[in-house]
């Protein structure tokens, strides 16, 4: 089988290391089935993309739509290969899932619009699947409606031109969305349990997400729902994918 690519942003390294656990756990895959670029260490390589299963996006402590005069070189430099990559993997009919941060990288394609209108707090959601979303392959086995883990500054306001909206939440109106057939995005992290989603928090805690002094009530909300829907998209996203 080819392995799956996952392009990694987070510079805390036990934060990436249990992002690439995460999804090999949850993926059903093992070590040598999931090769990982972290972005923010260095530039992406020259990508044969015919050498991959699917490529897959992972979270980020950036946010796209931060002023410009305030990112740092490293992050415009992510944002810009990501955008430059994207079109590529469209065009090309690669699989691609994109989780939170990939919202933004898929959603500015094609007129896509992102912004704060519809930023969530961190803590469990409740998703709905829509009428496509039902039918798609990549939620199959998923109920009508499940509890995902949610946190994001920025959300997918205006879907590309042509994309399938296939979940939605009360907060959210795009919680995940089809471009073509084979590339997708979630607002939510379908590769967070509670533990993976607590050692987050204890991390980023100052990083704007939530006031510091709220951490505890944050750490209470985030167990008062069970979350254990939103892996399957990953098993699906291999089971579909893996060649």
């Amino acid at each position: 089988m080819k392995p799956f690519l996952l392009l990694a942003s987070r510079a805390e390294d036990d934060v990436a290391d249990a992002e690439y656990a995460a999804f090999l756990r949850f993926g059903g895959l093992e070590e040598r089935e999931l090769r990982r670029v972290r972005l923010e260490a260095g530039p992406l390589p020259s990508l044969d993309l015919d050498a991959w299963s699917g490529v897959v996006v992972g979270g980020s402590p950036f946010t796209s739509t931060d002023p410009e005069q305030g990112k740092s070189s490293t992050q415009r430099r992510v944002e810009a290969e990501l955008d430059a990559l994207v079109p590529e993997v469209v065009a090309r009919r690669v699989p691609f899932l994109g989780a939170c941060y990939g919202v933004a990288t898929l959603g500015r394609y094609r007129g896509g619009v992102v912004d704060r209108t519809y930023a969530e707090p961190v803590g469990p959601v409740e998703v709905h699947l829509t009428d496509a979303g039902r039918g798609d392959p990549l939620l199959a086995g998923l109920p009508p409606t499940f509890t995902a883990f949610v946190g994001h500054k920025e959300a997918c306001r205006a879907l590309p031109t042509g994309a399938v909206l296939l979940a939605s939440s009360t907060t959210c109106p795009v919680q995940m969305f089809r471009v073509g057939a084979h590339a997708y995005a979630t607002q939510f992290h379908p590769e967070l349990d509670l533990a993976g989603v607590v050692h987050r928090v204890e991390v980023y805690r100052d990083a704007g997400y939530f006031a510091p002094h709220e951490h505890d009530a944050v750490v209470a909300r985030l167990g008062t729902m069970p979350v254990d829907q939103p892996h399957r998209i990953l098993a699906n996203f291999v089971e579909r994918y893996a060649r």
